[in-house]
């Protein structure tokens, strides 16, 4: 861009600026349900789901009560989803995609059919990753995969076909070839923007999601069972959580217009990439780098808490108030996605030397909400979410963190699938809220009297 033409987008980005600000109490006086929320904090309801549910809080007399969260999965607690992978010694997200397309448990045979069907489509189609990733690199893996979902169109013999068929059928070759694009596009990556070798393996069929994840990413092809497992139950947390968070209403909007799935799924995970939504464990890193460089001793309370007042003071980090990886909007007492995910890192946190920040984690977790309410007197509870610690296991993993969002989405395409077909079916009507329009009708001037 010459000179001109960054001193004309200048300006021009200034007037767009200043041409755009809404008074704030223009939305209480029109009752605007600003982000699609009540004045209480619950969300405004505009659609049914049998899908999932996130339940973290309880309506009495129209006060909001919180109760222990639980994240459901078409009727099932996902911690016994969790806890029958253990016990079964089996892989368990390929068992939550099943029961989050199909509504009901596989038996074991209609499970091993489906692994099966999964692992038979994570190649990319032919010449797909020289033409579509190797030729056009991205340094943002989010974006690799958008692109990568949306050339897929071009792959497909019949993309257009909106019956549950062959939607399903599209459904299932993203599900089963997401880990295989993420992981390419963080190869291509590290080649262009990195200079750093490119190692292009071929996906095994017979493996895991999280197995041949790990697989790909790393040049020599090796991972623990133990590390597999942990992945394993990250994929399964993240895989849904209900049909009103950002990425997944994306789904659903995108989808009444009564379009291809390829167009739907990519503009979800153009959702996912946001800060304030997948993006989120990235900046709980961040965070996380900044405190283990200010605060000498982590296993004090007070070193640890002075800190944390100060960042969220706005004295420290990155001066927003925030203190990353606490709060959700429907989770207060527990976010058991977290509690999980904690409670299995432990005993990996101990075999790869990581117990000391580990435990930082841990007394983040207990001592944030109390530095919160301190400086806020906030009645409402806050809790850690799952982006406290998920970040913290991908790095006890040797997960890049460039790739942290893209595994979200490499789950939560299960989830996403399942939503658009429940759009198709039972949907039918294209979403269109309204906004109420602040700006007064004006007297057209023409050009040859303008200012």
């Amino acid at each position: 861009m010459s000179d001109n033409e960054s001193l004309l987008i200048g300006r021009l980005s200034m007037l767009a600026e200043r041409n755009d600000p809404i008074d704030p109490a223009l939305y209480g006086k029109y009752d605007v349900k600003r982000g699609l929320r009540n004045a209480n904090g619950t969300g405004v309801l505009v659609g049914l789901t049998s899908i999932g549910d996130v339940v973290g809080y309880e309506l009495q007399d129209g006060k909001k009560i919180a109760i222990p969260g639980k994240l459901i999965y078409r009727g099932y607690n996902v911690e016994d989803l969790a806890k029958d992978a253990e016990n079964s010694n089996q892989f368990g997200y390929e068992q939550c995609v099943y029961l989050l397309l199909f509504g009901e448990l596989p038996t074991q045979i209609q499970l091993d059919e489906f692994r099966e069907l999964l692992g038979s489509k994570r190649n990319l189609p032919d010449n797909f990753t020289e033409d579509m990733i190797m030729k056009a690199p991205s340094s943002d893996i989010m974006n690799k995969m958008a692109r990568g979902v949306l050339a897929s169109y071009s792959y497909d013999l019949n993309p257009e076909d909106r019956s549950i068929s062959n939607v399903l059928r599209q459904s299932i070759e993203l599900i089963s070839r997401f880990s295989t694009l993420a992981a390419y596009a963080y190869q291509a990556k590290r080649r262009f923007f990195d200079g750093k070798s490119m190692y292009i393996h071929n996906p095994l069929p017979n493996l895991s999601t999280a197995e041949n994840f790990l697989r790909l990413i790393r040049n020599d092809k090796v991972y623990s069972e133990e590390e597999a497992r942990l992945l394993d139950l990250a994929l399964i947390l993240h895989a849904e959580h209900g049909g009103g968070n950002n990425s997944s209403l994306t789904v659903h909007v995108v989808s009444s217009a009564d379009t291809d799935s390829y167009s739907a799924i990519a503009a979800a995970v153009g959702s996912l990439k946001g800060r304030r939504h997948g993006g989120a464990n990235i900046q709980v890193m961040e965070m996380m780098d900044d405190i283990k460089s200010h605060v000498r001793d982590w296993s004090s309370e007070e070193e640890v808490r002075a800190y944390l007042r100060k960042i969220a003071s706005k004295e420290a980090f990155n001066h927003t108030g925030l203190i990353y990886g606490l709060g959700h909007a429907v989770y207060t007492v527990n976010d058991p996605r977290a509690s999980l995910l904690r409670d299995k890192a432990a005993h990996l946190a101990q075999e790869k030397g990581m117990l000391e920040e580990f435990n930082l984690y841990k007394l983040i977790e207990k001592l944030g909400p109390e530095v919160l309410y301190e400086l806020h007197g906030d009645s409402k509870r806050i809790c850690a979410n799952v982006d406290l610690y998920s970040g913290f296991v991908y790095s006890m993993l040797n997960i890049p963190r460039e790739l942290y969002t893209p595994l979200f989405a490499v789950s939560r395409i299960a989830g996403w699938s399942a939503h658009r077909i429940e759009e198709i079916v039972a949907g039918g009507r294209i979403y269109r809220p309204a906004y109420q329009s602040i700006c007064s009708e004006r007297e057209y001037v023409p050009i040859s009297q303008r200012h």
